[in-house]
């Protein structure tokens, strides 16, 4: 199985002087998941090598086993160090993608024509796509048959009531939780900061960090059951 997964290159936080990225857990976590089942994982940024990380996700009060095992991985740290460049990929080399959030992608992936491209290639072979907190708002210029890919999906992502907490409201482009809803998504969530990821269909969405880890579960247990549906001897 070879899965994508897309990082964000953007390191700044609006107009605020502070650094942003992408949130290391959210790399970390699905990187484990991915590569303790034997998946081939590329990762790609926007502008290819070492994507930012940032700087809050990596605060004491943030750390998790990945994160942990991460900082431990030599290997795991270079290939991090090193990502393509997303415009170099094609979906037919992989079996889906996965996108890590971080405020970094309201910036630089929710209009990148490249990632746009590429979810359209992938969902309109019949490949699933996932995206966990912030990501979901790189689905936000894509559509599927002529409609917005979320229009009439169950989805979830980073909700208002989070984004609050974090005093980002202003500073954001726009709200992960309104524009899904804006689109046509059937938006659902979680109280904020619970780990809470929904699969529909072959679009899988988390709502925050603590997704991280579910969703990239989720989308190996899509593959798998895709894979024995595809096997399975057609009824009739």
């Amino acid at each position: 199985m070879k899965i994508l997964m897309v990082l964000t290159s953007h390191d700044t936080l609006g107009n605020t002087g502070r650094k942003t990225g992408f949130w290391l857990e959210e790399f970390a976590a699905p990187y484990y998941v991915f590569s303790d089942a034997g998946v081939d994982l590329t990762i790609a940024s926007v502008k290819g090598g070492q994507p930012p990380i940032d700087p809050k996700s990596d605060l004491p009060e943030n750390q998790t086993p990945a994160m942990e095992r991460f900082k431990k991985d030599p290997a795991a740290q270079k290939k991090l160090a090193s990502t393509v460049l997303l415009k170099d990929m094609r979906a037919e080399d992989f079996d889906t993608v996965f996108y890590p959030g971080g405020h970094g992608p309201m910036w630089d992936l929710a209009d990148n024509a490249d990632s746009i491209t590429l979810i359209e290639a992938l969902y309109n072979s019949g490949k699933p796509v996932a995206a966990i907190c912030h990501a979901p708002a790189v689905l936000h210029r894509v559509s599927y048959q002529g409609a917005p890919i979320v229009n009439g999906k169950r989805v979830t992502g980073f909700a208002n009531s989070e984004e609050e907490e974090v005093q980002l409201t202003q500073v954001v482009p726009f709200l992960v939780e309104d524009e899904l809803k804006r689109l046509g998504g059937l938006y659902e969530q979680a109280p904020n900061w619970q780990s809470f990821v929904i699969t529909d269909g072959r679009l899988i969405t988390g709502q925050n960090p603590a997704s991280s880890t579910a969703g990239a579960q989720a989308l190996l247990h899509l593959m798998a059951e895709m894979q024995r549906a595809a096997l399975a001897p057609s009824q009739g």
